[in-house]
């Protein structure tokens, strides 16, 4: 309990919010690597890569928010929070968030049951219907393939 109190009044006050989708795509795609047992370095650089590109950031923006990210996982108790908001972004954004968690599925060359089915929900919890997702996987999939 101590430990619960310390963190939050040693928090720092520049974090982001659960509420900023940046943070939020980040810590969805971060909990997606490591869903299946271990983050392997081709999640990890498929993560950043897709962070950097879609959000325009430099690398030490992206380290700074895979970070963070990491450390808003490992307190989460489910994805609510983060991907509450994510629901008032256009449809567009939603589906290249499915894209980008596809990105990371596929990095090393598989996909295992675990990220499938998280994608899955993610996707649920966004409004990206099933016949998208499923697109996007196929597409995402065969090129990660090639």
């Amino acid at each position: 309990m101590f430990e619960a109190i310390t963190r939050l009044f040693n928090k720092p006050e520049a974090m982001l919010s659960n509420h900023d989708p940046k943070l939020a795509v980040a810590v969805l795609l971060v909990h997606l690597a490591a869903v299946d047992g271990q983050m392997k370095d081709e999640e990890r650089n498929a993560i950043k890569t897709a962070l950097a590109d879609h959000y325009d950031m430099d690398e030490t923006a992206v380290d700074k928010l895979v970070r963070e990210a990491a450390l808003r996982d490992a307190e989460a108790v489910d994805f609510y929070k983060f991907t509450s908001g994510l629901t008032q972004l256009d449809m567009e954004d939603r589906i290249e968030i499915v894209r980008m968690m596809w990105m990371v599925v596929f990095s090393d060359k598989q996909n295992h049951e675990l990220e499938d089915n998280m994608v899955w929900r993610i996707a649920e919890l966004i409004g990206v219907s099933s016949r998208d997702r499923t697109i996007l996987r196929n597409q995402v999939g065969k090129a990660e393939k090639a």
